[in-house]
């Protein structure tokens, strides 16, 4: 940003701070006062209340990302007048405008002012949004998936080196619940829910969404995971990435895989179910084998610490008698296993909890439980602890999906198994923006200006959705025309714009070949 920006921003947080200044401030009371107020139309000024779209506007041109979509979403033989990249725009933007649905994007259309940010005459209605969900067939969802991830590919070589040293992919299946009758492809889950069961393939290092494949909601998690697996492990060899790491729980642990991702380079770190053979060899096991596991505790506050608040759940527990599980202790030892569909053995680590089950606060029984891990890394590599802990990191996945459900991603609005996809793919878009928004942020400059941008970059990245909205996107604007520009000229302060200018600022900037 340029140095009056930069004098502007600094006057304003000057002012802003004298005025919530607990020394400076206004002691009146009380201080929330409602007074008559009058409302009036203006004549000429246009102005939306979603500012911060001005950086994913900018973001969309600089990765070229509409020429790609284009490409590879052919399904119609006329564009009168939206095009498919402009049907998939408007679906990922109404969730980054604040919409929820895709009924929203009926506010979004009558908004001239929204038309005005986006250059455009006028957007696809929800109607004919959910039209052109209906006309992807399953492999067509897959061309445009791949698009994006060639648009991934480009934002990936804006990166550091480093940033190739390992890529994680996760695998999991999550419920999208829904109480209509008349949707097809639906099913009934385990948990007895009716809805999809979408398998979500994501990047850990990133927490981007590589793939997504809708499945009615009676199937298993594993279905299909590893031919999606296999696609992510081509995008990431193309890239460049030295180590590749499949990750997931039991259910992702396919031994008819094993020896084909070995063979091809590809590490793995997988759950594995505690059948009674791997539980009977875990009995056997001689006592020098088993080591204590020491969890690591949680970083001390860097401020005062605060007296710790009693933990009334569990006094409730005690006090009615409730039947309680306590974890005692934990230790893990490893040993060489070949599951029966692999034709060689590999390192199966094995975690021991031992568990006191209690009735208020009389010991009923202790037990034992197995958990097991199966993985190709060399224990040179990777010791048994670092197995471990690389498998418990799976659990911020479970975070992930619950962003893009938060997000209004993972959604089932539309009437089949397909078209529900389309919509989620489309919709997912606006997740995979808020992360390309972080990711393009240039780590550059002196020690001090590199330190800035690094948080800065993992501050965005890091954010939950609805965090993001309403700290980066929605900021209103005056909305400016001219020929060949937009100009958002942002009516508020608050301590989000300066990131905000520098998002932008970092977007605008030629890319890397």
């Amino acid at each position: 940003m340029n140095a009056k920006v930069r004098r502007q921003l600094r006057k304003r947080k000057r002012k802003l701070l004298r005025r919530i200044s607990v020394q400076h401030g206004k002691w009146q009371s009380p201080m929330i006062r409602p007074l008559n107020t009058k409302m009036e139309l203006a004549q000429k000024q246009q102005g939306i209340a979603c500012g911060g779209l001005a950086a994913i506007i900018q973001l969309i041109k600089t990765l070229r990302l509409r020429d790609e979509l284009n490409r590879a979403a052919s399904v119609l033989k006329l564009h009168l007048p939206y095009d498919e990249a402009d049907h998939i725009f408007n679906i990922a933007l109404n969730l980054l405008a604040g919409g929820t649905c895709l009924d929203h994007i009926e506010h979004r259309r009558n908004d001239e002012a929204y038309l005005d940010a986006l250059g455009a005459q006028r957007i696809p209605d929800p109607t004919t949004a959910g039209d052109f969900c209906r006309r992807f067939s399953h492999v067509q969802l897959i061309e445009v998936m791949q698009a994006i991830n060639r648009v991934r590919q480009t934002v990936w070589k804006q990166q550091d080196e480093d940033f190739f040293d390992c890529a994680t992919i996760e695998a999991d299946g999550t419920i999208v619940e829904t109480a209509a009758e008349k949707k097809e492809g639906i099913g009934i889950s385990y948990k007895g829910k009716w809805g999809y069961h979408p398998l979500v393939v994501t990047l850990a290092e990133t927490q981007e969404l590589l793939y997504i494949h809708n499945r009615p909601g009676n199937q298993v998690s594993e279905q299909d995971s590893a031919f999606f697996y296999d696609l992510a492990i081509e995008q990431f060899k193309k890239a460049g990435f030295r180590k590749i790491v499949l990750r997931g729980d039991t259910a992702f642990s396919s031994t008819e895989q094993l020896d084909r991702w070995d063979e091809s380079g590809v590490k793995f770190v997988l759950g594995y179910s505690a059948h009674p053979n791997l539980c009977k060899i875990a009995d056997s096991l001689p006592k020098n084998a088993w080591k204590r596991l020491n969890r690591s505790s949680a970083a001390a506050p860097d401020k005062t610490t605060r007296a710790n608040r009693p933990k009334v759940k569990e006094a409730i527990v005690i006090a009615n008698g409730y039947k309680n599980k306590r974890l005692c202790g934990e230790s893990y030892a490893e040993f060489e296993y070949r599951p029966t569909a692999c034709e060689q053995s590999y390192r199966m680590v094995v975690v021991r909890k031992d568990i006191d089950v209690t009735s208020g606060q009389q010991l009923l029984f202790s037990e034992e439980k197995y958990f097991f891990y199966i993985s190709n890394e060399s224990s040179s590599a990777a010791p048994a602890r670092e197995i471990i802990r690389a498998s418990n990191k799976r659990c911020d996945q479970e975070n992930t999906i619950s962003q893009l459900k938060a997000s209004g991603a993972l959604s089932a609005p539309l009437d089949s198994l397909e078209s529900n996809l389309a919509y989620m793919v489309f919709a997912s878009l606006a997740w995979t923006l808020k992360l390309w928004s972080g990711m393009l942020i240039q780590v550059k400059g002196n020690e001090s200006q590199r330190r800035i941008r690094r948080e800065t970059r993992h501050q965005i990245m890091r954010m939950e959705f609805w965090t993001y909205l309403n700290s980066l996107m929605l900021i209103p604007a005056q909305v400016i025309r001219s020929s060949r520009r937009r100009i958002f000229r942002l009516l508020t302060y608050r301590p989000s714009v300066e990131l905000l200018m520098t998002l932008h600022d970092h977007v605008r900037r030629p890319l890397r070949c």
